[in-house]
């Protein structure tokens, strides 16, 4: 009995053995043939457990000037970490961990200008194995970074990333835009050329894919398989840095001796249209993207631009074969069929006066007439979008404005005949204005000159014409009245003639809708001031559309626009015969990554003032490029040195102490406006993180 009892145990073992192995076998099976176990994917996580990507991050395309400077560019930023476990130091004469917590805090603070108590509080973290130090220890320079280092603080790191530069802050910030860092690390951009070329601009990632062993290393023999990867396409623009200098400049003199909400500039090629300077302010830092506005004022605004519009008025009658410039109509006011009472400037006008005359003191009644008796109102609204208002330019942006032209009751075509009720951006004028420079041709302007990628593949913009508008007669005509408006003495451009420059004008004054829908505000500063200027007059090359915004009174749109004429006709040379090319200019080179001392000492010798940031012994920045300047420039040379002294600043303009401190990174208030007379921190004395330094200026100008 006993036996057979063993004999039917043994059987039932072997039975569950063999049960257990086929259930072994089914599973084994199983898991051969299925891609997926348990709703997990075999191959899938035999891959991540035995296969190691590294990614091979792309870089954003760089964006240069016509020359080749560099406007925007990634370079390398640093976050500060501390390591806060000590598990990390196994040699206690070289920790490497946070060790003396207050100390680190005390030089901490002073370094990334942070609350001592703040920092410190970072490093009492408890069970954490490293930290971070907020915004403030993000987005470090190199420069900043190594001043970090020399400390020698035990414990403490970096992460190196990458971020987008922007080496002259506000220079030309609307037109170039900013790319933003978003949570995965990409750069994407949001305003601007870096918005409108985001695709163009962003590389592809590329990767490396390999077999690794338990602790990570690659298995010797194994197969590596790289994935280059594919940077950005190079983006070259058509404007000229010098030509830039000079927008910014005048805008940021007269902005500082005037109130005014905003004042726009844009200067163009006339016979390309290319874009050669392009400024508004107020502007922000793309660096730390201060910004109030996110619409570019001069392609994303459109406003209602006011009398500069007769000139198409006049080219429409011209055109439509109606217009005789020697009738003559009474000026003064005119009464719409509705009892609208529509006015000049002058409220009791001219008495009887020619329509040329009209025209040269912008008459508002003289278009009336114009409409009312000879063009019609389609023809005119016909004319206006074949010049491209209406329309978006599609210069090369994001976030055009298209404006609008549309009129259909009498009071509404005549206000549209001399620039009310109908809206119109800044660049839409600079494309009408292609047509009086080029006997009547369209051209559509454009911003960007050529791209390049990284197989260095090159795709140039050219001059793009949109066919022929105008006759050279009707071009001629209005070309000799806009010269009469700038030179006559009665005329509204007169105030923008510069001596010896035969420059054509058409002025603009416009009052500012209410924002209820409801007429128009009527304080002394409700009111758009603008400018059309082309020069020379016999063959235009420039072309200058400039408006000020919420301006009590003309002189800051004519000083800037004024200052414009004069140095960007020296600079292209265009005035070769007249009295101008006396005044001695010279050109300076770019010394970016030069010896400083060298630098300062051939400037100083063509008498030019220098201003040395720092006593490094190369230059790192330069302001302005290499360009033509004259003896009144100042040259900013920012050396690579954290040692910095307060240089002199008396009479420096608003726009001379906001590039200065641009560099200098220390809080500064302006009081007043005009140029500086007194400033809080003495001259030579030394800066330092905490300062903060307030500028007095006082107007030169006289009203």
């Amino acid at each position: 009995m006993k036996n057979e009892s063993k004999v039917k145990v043994s059987n039932l073992i072997l039975i569950v053995a063999l049960f257990l192995f086929v259930i072994i076998i089914i599973r084994v099976s199983y898991i051969a043939v299925s891609a997926e176990v348990d709703d997990i994917n075999i191959q899938e996580l035999a891959s991540k457990r035995t296969t190691k990507t590294t990614i091979l991050k792309a870089n954003r395309g760089t964006i240069f000037d016509s020359s080749g400077n560099i406007l925007a560019q990634d370079v390398s930023s640093y976050t500060l970490i501390a390591y806060l476990d000590p598990k990390r130091t196994t040699d206690p004469n070289n920790p490497k961990h946070v060790v003396d917590k207050e100390n680190t805090a005390l030089v901490l603070s002073k370094l990334l200008d942070m609350d001592y108590d703040t920092v410190l509080g970072y490093l009492k973290k408890e069970n954490v194995y490293q930290t971070e130090f907020g915004n403030k220890g993000k987005g470090l320079t190199e420069l900043e970074k190594d001043t970090i280092k020399a400390a020698n603080l035990p414990g403490i790191d970096f992460i190196e990333t990458t971020k987008r530069y922007y080496p002259y802050g506000e220079f030309l910030s609307y037109l170039i835009g900013y790319a933003k860092e978003e949570e995965n690390g990409n750069l994407q951009g949001e305003l601007g050329i870096e918005k409108a070329l985001n695709s163009e601009l962003t590389g592809r990632d590329g990767k490396t894919v390999y077999q690794k062993d338990l602790r990570g290393y690659k298995i010797a023999g194994t197969k590596e398989v790289t994935e280059p990867e594919k940077d950005g396409t190079d983006v070259y623009l058509t404007i000229d840095s010098n030509v830039q200098f000079f927008v910014e400049e005048a805008i940021n003199k007269a902005t500082s001796e005037s109130p005014l909400d905003e004042l726009d500039i844009i200067v163009a090629n006339a016979k390309t249209g290319e874009i050669l300077g392009y400024g508004s302010n107020p502007s922000f830092d793309p660096n730390i993207r201060n910004i109030k506005n996110y619409l570019d004022p001069n392609s994303s605004v459109a406003f209602e631009p006011g009398s500069t519009m007769k000139i198409y008025t006049y080219m429409a009658a011209l055109e439509a074969g109606v217009y005789k410039g020697s009738d003559t109509y009474h000026s003064g006011s005119f009464t719409t069929k509705d009892k609208t009472v529509i006015r000049d400037w002058n409220r009791t006008g001219w008495g009887w006066i020619t329509y040329d005359q009209g025209f040269i003191v912008s008459s508002n009644t003289g278009v009336v007439n114009i409409m009312d008796k000879y063009l019609e109102a389609n023809k005119l609204k016909e004319y206006l979008k074949k010049l491209g208002f209406g329309s978006k330019v599609n210069v090369g942006l994001a976030n055009e404005a298209s404006g609008k032209v549309d009129f259909k009751y009498e009071t509404e075509v005549f206000n549209a005949a001399f620039g009310q009720g109908i809206t119109t951006t800044p660049l839409q004028h600079i494309k009408a204005l292609t047509t009086l420079a080029n006997d009547g041709e369209l051209l559509n302007p454009h911003i960007i000159k050529k791209t390049v990628d990284s197989d260095g593949n090159v795709k140039e913009n050219t001059r793009e014409s949109l066919g022929v508008v105008a006759s050279s007669k009707t071009v001629e005509y209005m070309k000799n009245l806009m010269w009469h408006t700038a030179n006559d003495a009665n005329g509204t451009g007169h105030p923008y003639t510069v001596e010896g420059f035969d420059i054509m004008a058409k002025t603009g004054t416009a009052q500012i809708a209410s924002t209820n829908g409801k007429g128009y505000l009527t304080g002394d500063s409700d009111v758009n001031r603008s400018v059309s200027i082309l020069f020379p007059k016999d063959d235009p090359k420039i072309i200058i559309y400039a408006v000020a915004k919420r301006s009590p009174y003309a002189t800051p749109l004519t000083s800037a626009v004024k200052d414009i004429i004069k140095n960007v006709a020296k600079y292209y040379n265009i005035y070769s015969s007249n009295n101008n090319k006396n005044e001695e200019t010279f050109e300076i080179n770019n010394y970016i990554n030069k010896d400083s001392e060298t630098a300062k000492n051939e400037l100083s010798n063509l008498g030019l003032k220098v201003v040395m940031i720092g006593d490094g012994k190369l230059v790192t920045n330069q302001y302005p490029l290499s360009t033509t300047v004259t003896k009144e420039s100042k040259v900013f040379l920012i050396t690579n040195s954290t040692n910095l002294v307060m240089p002199d600043l008396k009479g420096y303009s608003k726009s001379d102490l906001e590039v200065l401190f641009s560099y200098l990174k220390i809080p500064y208030v302006i009081k007043g406006n005009g140029y500086l007379t007194s400033q809080s921190i003495e001259p030579g004395k030394v800066i330092t993180p905490d300062m903060e330094v307030e500028l007095t200026l006082t107007s030169k100008l006289k009203e």
